[in-house]
């Protein structure tokens, strides 16, 4: 449930999952727009940042890096963009193709490393330890 009031930092922060530190962080790199400031100095949230905040989460939970994540959010306001931003997620899956070949293989060979392991006589070196050493 999204607030329509003000709201402080630890307020956005619960209601998001995010740490304040991601906040500011995410404010330092111009994810989320300088808060306005309470006459104290506290920072102080609408219900548009934390969209936005929710945006970048569920971004950042499909792989997107946060200068990917930059640039989806400048595409955002432009109605036009879903060719752009379809071609992005394209992008993207892509690159989780190969990151999924990649760890098959790693994967395979540490079952076949593992495999060797146990037919080994306990007093051979580990084929492991062996396979890391060259």
């Amino acid at each position: 449930m999204l607030y329509t009031s003000a709201m402080k930092i630890g307020e956005l922060s619960k209601m998001t999952g995010v740490s304040i530190d991601t906040v500011r962080y995410y404010e330092k790199r111009g994810l989320i727009p300088s808060p306005v400031r309470s006459r104290a100095g506290y920072r102080q949230y609408g219900e548009h940042d934390a969209k936005r905040l929710l945006f970048i989460v569920q971004a950042k939970g499909l792989g997107f890096t946060l200068e990917e994540i930059g640039q989806l959010l400048a595409l955002r306001s432009d109605g036009r963009a879903c060719v752009e931003v379809r071609s992005a997620a394209q992008s993207k899956a892509q690159e989780i193709d190969l990151k999924i070949q990649k760890l098959s293989q790693v994967r395979q060979t540490l079952l076949e490393l593992a495999s060797e392991c146990e037919k080994s006589a306990t007093d051979d070196p580990c084929p492991i330890l062996k396979s890391l050493e060259k």
